[in-house]
């Protein structure tokens, strides 16, 4: 597990580890944009078969939302599309507006995602000119706690330089503040903490949030401290891992072993020797009782199966569907 740093795509990180894990399987758990920092989960070996439960787990953000400006990609990479300002927006409307995007929701993912339409990723179609119309699509936000509003300028783009310095319906001299050269538009940066469910867009909060409040607003920071049990505190930077790696030891000692990988997303079923010498034939067991996945984990503390519970000729047992020993 590594620490993204920004400017790295999660693509660049995979091959930056391949290198020096000195071998090819290796695959990560939930893309960052290049922009983001932190967790990045990467499944080694053997393990990358574990990464498809790691990339459903519920995931924790630090981030920042700028309110009163509007970019093309939701987030500080893009060009600012709107200026409106958010110099009628007070703390009281921020804090409703969060409310209001806390729960069970039907978000419109960012357009410049990596959701693919006909076999083609939205991010490029909308680079060479497409309109991209995403559907919307059921995610939960459990958490969405501000920390802290805070009021400043930022500069307004020449309405002429197709970064779209125009303001909204007062035009680009509107109460919110001038546009152009001739002054900065006043925004709110707004620091958040936010936890969700697997695929949630949070730069697509920022966008929301903005839209809600009349003034737009995009992510100018994104940080994701946790994804499901593995946090930042277990997570390696890529000097750090790179020292390892060049280490007497290597790198290897420092991967969590599979069993406390999978003990970090799903429950835990201890088995007996006996119940070992079935998985090992890829043999169905008792029920787990669960409804998702469980790791099957012998008296020595090896993963050797990743169960689910399924009906076998209308009896409801647990099938191994992975078997790692």
């Amino acid at each position: 597990m590594l620490d993204k740093p920004a400017g790295w795509t999660s693509h660049d990180v995979v091959a930056r580890s391949r290198r020096l894990l000195r071998t090819r399987k290796v695959g990560h758990a939930g893309t960052l944009d290049p922009m983001a920092t932190g967790v990045l989960v990467l499944g080694v070996g053997r393990s990358t078969r574990l990464l498809t439960y790691v990339v459903g787990a519920d995931k924790t953000y630090d981030a920042t939302v700028r309110l009163g400006q509007a970019t093309v990609t939701d987030d500080a990479e893009g060009e600012v599309t709107a200026a409106v300002g958010a110099a009628g927006v007070t703390d009281a409307a921020v804090h409703d507006g969060v409310a209001r995007l806390t729960g069970a929701l039907q978000q419109v993912p960012s357009a410049v995602s990596a959701i693919k339409v006909d076999g083609k990723r939205s991010y490029a179609r909308v680079r060479s000119g497409e309109e991209v119309a995403l559907a919307a699509r059921p995610v939960t936000v459990s958490a969405f706690d501000v920390h802290a509003i805070r009021r400043g300028g930022a500069p307004v783009p020449d309405a002429g330089d197709g970064s779209g310095g125009s303001s909204g319906p007062s035009g680009p001299s509107g109460p919110s503040g001038p546009s152009g050269p001739s002054g900065p538009v006043e925004v709110l940066d707004v620091d958040v903490t936010v936890t969700c469910s697997s695929g949630t867009y949070v730069r697509a909060l920022a966008r929301d949030l903005g839209a809600s409040l009349g003034c737009g607003g995009h992510l100018t920071a994104l940080r994701r401290t946790r994804v499901g049990g593995f946090t930042l505190a277990d997570a390696l930077t890529l000097e750090e891992a790179a020292a390892l790696s060049e280490s007497d030891a290597g790198l290897a000692p420092a991967l969590l072993p599979p069993a406390r990988a999978a003990a970090a997303v799903m429950p835990v079923r201890a088995v007996d020797d006996a119940e070992a010498a079935d998985l090992a034939f890829g043999r169905w067991l008792a029920p787990t009782g669960s409804l998702g996945a469980v790791a099957a984990i012998d008296g020595t503390g090896r993963l050797l199966a990743v169960l689910e519970d399924q009906s076998r000729r209308g009896e409801m047992l647990a099938r191994p569907v992975i078997v790692l020993a």
